[in-house]
């Protein structure tokens, strides 16, 4: 079971190009000055089985989409519900590109099985002091745009250009 707030058909400021969107409830950092505070409690949103959540998601999916961002909440705080999602997606549909946002750094969470189908992972807490709106699809300057299998292959975070 997955639990999730929101499905954006079109979003276009959550990775690059045209994205479905998926906003996961629960989060457990709390940061000050979350974008997403409704979210944050894991009593929330709506619960669902994992293949139907693929499904839902994938029924959104048009050819003029690019991929599919996993947004928070928090979605690795699900991380089981996650792998699963996630094999369920690149199963079907292998060539979407997944973006998955995290308030845990990628040092933190880079043996997680869900990590090896994540194509960017957009990592790190939002610090308040470090905010910064001119900043392409993150909000403070602490957290980095991850190339995962990249950075898995070298074993060091190796940032993604955008």
């Amino acid at each position: 079971m997955v639990k999730y707030a929101d499905i954006i058909n079109e979003s276009i400021v959550d990775g690059l190009g045209i994205r479905v969107t998926a906003f996961l409830q629960g989060c457990p950092r709390h940061c000050p000055g979350c974008h997403n505070p409704l979210l944050l409690s894991f009593d929330g949103g709506h619960e669902l089985g994992e293949e139907e959540f693929a499904d839902l998601l994938l029924d959104k999916v048009s050819p003029l989409h690019q991929g599919i961002t996993f947004s928070g909440g928090d979605p690795l705080a699900q991380a089981d519900a996650m792998l699963n999602i996630l094999f369920l997606i690149r199963r079907r549909n292998p060539s979407l590109d997944i973006w998955v946002y995290t308030g845990y750094t990628f040092e933190e969470v880079k043996e997680l099985p869900a990590l090896r189908m994540i194509d960017v992972l957009v990592d790190g807490p939002f610090i308040l002091e470090q905010k910064d709106l001119q900043l392409p699809f993150r909000g403070s300057a602490n957290q980095r745009i991850i190339d995962v299998r990249k950075s898995l292959a070298a074993n060091q975070v190796i940032e993604l250009e955008v």
